[in-house]
């Protein structure tokens, strides 16, 4: 077979998987139909994956479903999925970029945990958080693990009366619910001089194979150098950056699902 047709057999075998992991299950006609293909290569390509134990056949109605090879293949997949190492590299590449501190934070027990954070060239001995909780409400990290939950559950989380650090934290829920709002339609979260005066961060979602926002990605450095064009220069490398970590552990946006 000529190199161009075992990519096209790999594709077509990879297609057959889509198809069941869509449909649930489904016949050799079917599958040929969606391939737009003979019958009889439709059963081959089955056949082969059966023999691995990426698809089962039911013997009650002689369909076909995602085989449990698969749960072996996931498993390998997700023990190599650890957050931070998969996150390292876009975050040294992302402190290159931009020159500031990068940080990675996830939620734990009603705050931001900080779980890896990479200094940037113009970073003078910023301060370490890794290992550090801090309110949500206060920075772009916290606010993006907050758009995450229902406005119900964010106000719960946060109280009535928030603390205040500066004048520019979120002094009250209602105030807070609108500010996640924003934070939801446009995909990012900043915030000025809200945990200290003097320092601005952005950050964006990120989010597993099931869509649901697992960590945040953040950049941040001093207000007088992070604004305007930086910082939007920042905002977009930082949103590239945490859809490029969702990808990698597993997520496609819905222009892609949609391919």
């Amino acid at each position: 077979m000529s190199n161009n047709g075992t990519v096209q057999s790999v594709d077509r075998a990879v297609s057959v998987l889509e198809i069941l992991a869509h449909a649930g299950e489904a016949g050799v006609t079917e599958i040929a139909v969606e391939l737009g293909v003979h019958k009889s290569t439709a059963f081959r390509l089955v056949s082969a994956l059966e023999q691995r134990g990426l698809v089962e056949q039911h013997t009650d109605r002689g369909k076909y479903r995602l085989g449990v090879g698969l749960l072996r293949l996931a498993a390998a997949t997700t023990a190599r999925l650890d957050l931070v190492q998969e996150s390292r590299a876009l975050c040294r590449a992302l402190a290159l970029e931009t020159g500031e501190t990068v940080n990675v934070t996830v939620l734990s027990d009603d705050a931001a945990l900080y779980v890896d954070q990479i200094a940037g060239s113009s970073a003078l001995q910023p301060h370490n958080w890794v290992g550090q909780r801090i309110p949500l409400h206060a920075t772009s990290n916290g606010k993006v693990l907050l758009s995450a939950m229902s406005d119900t559950e964010a106000a719960r989380v946060v109280g009535r009366k928030p603390r205040t650090f500066t004048e520019r934290t979120v002094a009250s829920s209602v105030e807070l619910v609108n500010q996640l709002a924003a934070v939801r339609a446009s995909g990012y979260a900043v915030a000025v001089d809200e945990l200290e005066v003097g320092l601005t961060a952005v950050a964006a979602p990120v989010r597993n194979a099931h869509g649901d926002v697992v960590a945040s990605l953040s950049v941040s450095g001093p207000s007088f150098r992070l604004e305007g064009d930086r910082l939007a220069a920042a905002t977009t490398a930082t949103v590239a950056a945490a859809a490029e970590l969702s990808r990698r552990l597993g997520w496609r946006s819905r222009a892609e699902q949609d391919a």
